[in-house]
């Protein structure tokens, strides 16, 4: 064990094994995920050489290979409940994509929301068993977020009683879905249904794409994959081309829409439920948001802890790099973001059940705040992550652009969030609306509830008209739930700006549309401050649940640390609404480095309760022995280009080159 990290982690002032159990749920919630996770290393089908040397060809054939044999392993071992079968994929798949990924996380809970039941029986358990694998197409080559522009087309001919699906123009492809490319033998289509001579907007059809046995595309299917990306290697990212294919009238998805054999259009109780998988998939990508951001802190700060560099004091040994003001101004901030998107995430799971079990029960109330929820936070948390994995990257120096860091691969692989289930600016404006519409309701005298009801309270709303007071009555910047106040007039300040402008353009008589546009740039900064106040206010909330006192204080230390960078990141916001003062600004940059100081000693101790084994965080710099120097010199060895003394290149290409000089 490398001696510094030995010394971290004895200076600590708590148990990490106990803010383990908090982050799992419960000590027996750690106690099951680690039993899987050994499982897994002991078992020698689950090993796999380091990707970083292989080919992309190689890599989606491992991957491919990995997906099997964990479903295999899932069903010998007997998991069924869904947070362990999480645990085991998660550990296996190591923060790579899996070819399987969108069949396991948006075909078979699609069948599974929007199916009727002899739709369920026809296909969602042949899908259970992969004898269908399945892929969701949405996004085509010339439009993603705005699903209303979509182009694919599913018409009905009454005569044969099918559906001809058809992708009319060259942008209408469908491009980009997971698994598509050479993995999928089946797709969930979403396209432009026609009946009757009538367009009844987007609806899902389950749609045969590849011939069972032999795995070729059928006729009128064209079908591949679209060539290397920014990372996700492992992943067959796919194009799919329809020709006047047909399907049977019972592959549409008929839960809620149906379209009776003759034509007739049945329109469902609401549209917005076609929409579910997307909602399950942005709930689920705030939890990554925070996994990746947890493994690239650990990453970092362990590093941190074991570099040397420069001096602090002349002739004094170089010091740990942890122990600089402005490395810990880099990390820690991100760290206590982590902690913030840990319980973000669990809270956004539990709400997206507890609203899917009311909708099950025929109650869609709370199925508009969820969507803007999910939209929000989806969108606020993985910004925020893409930027903190760089960040940690670069603190690690010139290591951290190495493989071997582990950083790389983090980041290629957690980026496309920001894109994928919707563009994060076109989530945030799809929050926006949400919050318009409840800023609205509250001044037509209706009260709006939720995390929204702050807005019951604007200053607009008082009687006597008035200037909102300086902060001081309410300042205590070492209260954290003072700082949810600061943070609920931040919110209700920008919300009430992006709705005051937003009337002023449509007094001008710019059409509703326009006046949208023309104020966008204020309803996304309104949306940001919502989402910014609901973590702020989750992450103090968490804190009334802590009662060992050791981890009550560090996780309060980093709670204020999370609000407090905020202020002094969005100082602007806080000035301009009259929140705080200048002098109270000034104070909230002191605490912010007296903050640091506090988790110094802590902050080892704080990765390592994220408990992420060595084989997940793919990292030499992050080793939890600290062990760097020695493995990174054995990680480089293993290169292929050193696989003979001299390369091939050299005879070929170099020698002549030399003779002739």
């Amino acid at each position: 064990m490398n001696q510094d990290l030995q010394k971290e982690r004895a200076a600590a002032s708590f148990n990490p094994e106990l803010l383990t159990h908090v982050l799992d749920g419960s000590p027996e919630n750690t106690r099951r995920r680690r039993e899987i996770e050994n499982m897994i290393l002991s078992d020698p089908d689950l090993q796999h050489e380091d990707l970083n040397f292989l080919s992309r060809s190689q890599r989606y054939e491992v991957a491919v290979k990995k997906s099997a044999t964990t479903v295999k392993k899932i069903r010998e071992f007997g998991l069924a409940d869904p947070d362990e079968i999480l645990w085991f994929k998660n550990f296996v798949q190591r923060g790579h994509p899996g070819p399987l990924d969108l069949h396991v996380g948006m075909f078979l809970p699609t069948l599974l929301h929007q199916a009727t039941e002899e739709q369920q029986e026809r296909f969602f358990m042949p899908a259970w068993n992969f004898k269908i694998i399945g892929t969701y197409a949405q996004t085509e080559m010339g439009h993603g977020t705005h699903l209303r522009g979509l182009e694919t087309t599913a018409t009905y001919d009454p005569a044969t009683e099918e559906f001809i699906l058809n992708s009319p123009t060259v942008t209408s492809i469908k491009w980009w879905p997971g698994g598509l490319g050479k993995t999928s033998n089946h797709a969930i289509v979403l396209a432009q249904l026609i009946t009757q001579g009538k367009c009844y907007g987007l609806h899902a059809f389950i749609v045969p794409i590849r011939e069972q046995g032999t795995h070729k595309p059928l006729p009128g299917i064209t079908v591949g994959d679209i060539g290397p990306k920014f990372g996700y290697d492992e992943m067959d990212n796919g194009y799919l081309k329809m020709d006047n294919y047909r399907i049977p009238r019972e592959n549409m998805l008929m839960k809620y829409a149906q379209v009776k054999p003759d034509g007739t259009y049945v329109k469902p109780l609401s549209n917005k439920l076609t929409y579910g998988t997307m909602v399950f998939i942005r709930s689920f990508l705030v939890g990554e948001a925070a996994r990746c951001l947890s493994k690239a802190c650990t990453i970092a700060i362990r590093y941190s802890a074991v570099r040397h560099q420069s001096e602090l004091r002349p002739d004094e040994p170089e010091p740990q790099i942890l122990d600089y003001q402005t490395q810990q101004y880099k990390l820690f901030p991100f760290l206590a973001t982590a902690y913030a998107f840990q319980f973000v995430g669990a809270y956004i799971k539990e709400t997206y059940h507890r609203i899917n079990e009311n909708i099950r029960q025929g109650d869609l109330s709370g199925l508009p705040e969820l969507r803007a929820l999910t939209a929000g936070l989806k969108a606020f948390t993985s910004w925020t992550a893409n930027a903190a994995i760089e960040a940690c990257r670069m603190a690690c120096g010139g290591h951290g652009y190495s493989h071997c860091s582990g950083l790389p691969n983090i980041y290629v692989n957690f980026t496309p969030t920001c894109t994928f289930e919707g563009e994060n600016t076109v989530m945030m404006l799809q929050t926006a609306r949400f919050l318009m519409k409840s800023y609205n309701q509250v001044h037509s005298g209706k009260l709006v509830c939720g995390m929204v009801s702050y807005l019951n309270d604007l200053p607009s709303q008082r009687i006597q008209p008035q200037q909102v007071a300086a902060w001081p009555t309410v300042a205590d910047i070492n209260s954290p739930d003072s700082l949810i106040e600061a943070y609920r007039l931040r919110a209700s300040s920008l919300v009430e700006i992006a709705a005051k402008n937003l009337q002023t353009e449509m007094s001008h008589r710019k059409s509703k549309e326009a006046a949208w546009n023309l104020t966008s740039i204020d309803l996304v900064r309104a949306s940001e401050a919502h989402c910014h106040y609901v973590v702020v206010k989750l992450f103090a909330e968490k804190l009334h649940q802590i009662q060992e006192r050791s981890i009550h204080a560090v996780l309060r230390n980093l709670c204020l640390l999370y609000a407090l960078y905020g202020i002094s990141q969005n100082s602007g916001d806080f000035l301009q609404g009259s929140i705080m003062t200048e002098s109270q600004v000034t104070h909230v940059n002191e605490r912010v480095k007296e903050l640091l100081m506090a988790i110094r000693p802590e902050a080892v101790a704080l990765v390592d309760a994220f408990d992420f084994q060595d084989v997940t965080l793919g990292s030499v710099l992050g080793r939890y022995d600290g062990n760097v120097y020695e493995n990174m010199f054995e990680w480089a060895k293993k290169s292929p280009l050193n696989k003979t003394e001299v390369h091939e290149s050299y005879h070929k290409h170099l020698k002549s080159l030399q003779s002739k000089l």
